[in-house]
């Protein structure tokens, strides 16, 4: 340590670190990888190649930035997997990290799909923007669904498995009510139009005599963004705004939001949870039912019992003790008015649950498997004619067969040797039609019945 002028020390100065490139290379290749690892980049692909080695090379760009990348043969690439080509839009998992020879930083890509995942989220953004400004989505337009609805129509696959579970779950709680199909595509191209139009088609139930439904459900079970895309289209929106009939949305699992959902009158989280929602458990009605009879009946008692006590505290009063007679009348009516109001009250109970006896008659008379038992029996039916059809005509062709072969036989050559008649032919074995087809000296063969015989022209007309 030194000092100036006025004795102060001055601190030794250190020299500064100078590195190579290379060391600093490898610094900063390993910040990248310690501080940014693997990553998920979105771009467009350009300048692509593939090496014979099997390695690939791009660069990921997008408006701004471009970012070069390379996919190791030997780094999870499977032909399974996309075709990069340029012009893509991507989606890549892999590792920051710097070529060193260059002293540039690269993505080593482990894994590639398309892109679009965003994309569709932006376009549901935007049709959602679009409607809610629209109104559609507005809470004032949103109608009340009925508490017991007679008539139900389901839009959805009639193969589907949300159908059954809903099928289930209403015909336990409310078998009473008819679920009407609508069937209709719910993935894929054209499965939006088939959808909407099968919303119209139930509000249109009244206008062609057909009995109308009281609710109408959009159901569809889990799948991926791309499945459910169809109820994020801007005509099955429209559809479901426009009904004139209450609409539930129920579209894929609970952490499943679409269009259709912001647009119907109330959202399920499931295909079961909307059937649970629309409709009440029958057997909690009738426990509500009979509650209520009891509470009627103890208000009844208890009003009886009000008014009985106080006929008798004024039957025993000296005003009227005299006429007596006439509150012993008044009270008897009273007894008459408590066990009619009893009878009415058993009447009404014993009348509900002969309403309820007979919508579970009803749902036993048409229980699916008594119609696939009769449709089996009609095919069964169809199956027997067709059989005695199919050996009938074969029959005929038999028949016609046969015939057709006595005929051959007829005229067959061998039948018309056989009655004396014989075939001349030259040595190449073209029959001889006519004399003049002969010349002198030419070969000729005859043939017989029961053989041929070789001969020689000795004289022969003359050519035409």
């Amino acid at each position: 340590m030194t000092a100036d002028l006025f004795g102060t020390p001055e601190p030794v100065r250190e020299e500064p670190r100078v590195f190579t490139v290379s060391e600093l290379t490898r610094s900063v290749r390993a910040v990248l990888e310690d501080h940014v690892g693997v990553v998920w980049v979105e771009g467009e692909i350009s300048n692509y190649r593939k090496q014979a080695s099997g390695h690939q090379y791009f660069t990921l760009k997008d408006a701004q930035s471009q970012l070069p990348c390379v996919w190791f043969a030997r780094q999870g690439f499977r032909l399974k997997q996309i075709p990069l080509a340029d012009g893509m839009q991507v989606q890549v998992r892999g590792a920051m990290t710097v070529y060193e020879a260059r002293g540039q930083y690269q993505l080593n890509v482990q894994f590639a799909q398309a892109g679009g995942a965003g994309l569709l989220q932006a376009k549901f953004e935007a049709l959602k923007r679009k409607l809610e400004a629209e109104g559609l989505f507005d809470p004032a337009r949103k109608r009340p669904l009925p508490r017991f609805p007679v008539s139900i129509g389901i839009v959805t696959s009639p193969t589907g498995a949300a159908l059954r579970d809903m099928l289930n779950i209403l015909a336990r709680r409310a078998p009473w009510a008819r679920v009407v199909i609508g069937p209709a595509r719910v993935q894929g191209d054209g499965a939006a139009a088939e959808i909407a139009a099968a919303v119209e088609a139930f509000n249109r139930f009244e206008s062609v005599g057909l009995p109308p439904v009281d609710v109408i459900v959009v159901a569809r079970g889990g799948g991926s963004a791309e499945d459910l895309w169809a109820f994020n289209e801007e005509i099955v929106a429209r559809a479901i705004a426009a009904s004139m009939i209450p609409v539930v949305s129920a579209v894929g699992h609970e952490i499943d939001f679409s269009i259709a959902d912001f647009a119907a009158d109330l959202r399920a989280p499931t295909p079961s949870a909307a059937a649970e929602l629309i409709v009440p458990d029958t057997q909690t009605l009738l426990r509500r039912v009979a509650q209520l009879g009891a509470q009627a009946l103890r208000i009844a008692s208890g009003m009886v019992g009000r008014e009985r006590a106080r006929l008798d505290f004024l039957a025993r009063s000296a005003l009227f003790r005299e006429p007596r007679a006439r509150l012993a009348e008044s009270s008897q009516r009273a007894d008459s008015a408590a066990e009619a109001l009893r009878r009415a009250l058993r009447n009404k109970l014993d009348a509900a649950r002969q309403r309820l006896a007979a919508a579970f008659a009803a749902l036993r008379h048409h229980r699916p498997d008594q119609l696939l038992a009769m449709r089996r029996h009609l095919f069964e039916a169809v199956r027997l004619r067709l059989a005695e059809r199919t050996q009938h005509a074969l029959l005929q062709r038999r028949t016609r067969f046969e015939r057709a072969t006595q005929v051959f036989r007829l005229l067959a050559p061998d039948a018309t040797l056989a009655r004396g008649y014989s075939i001349t032919m030259k040595p190449g074995g073209t029959v001889v039609r006519s004399a003049n087809e002969l010349r002198a000296g030419e070969a000729i063969t005859t043939r017989f019945r029961d053989g041929s015989v070789q001969s020689r022209v000795e004289d022969a007309a003359p050519p035409p």
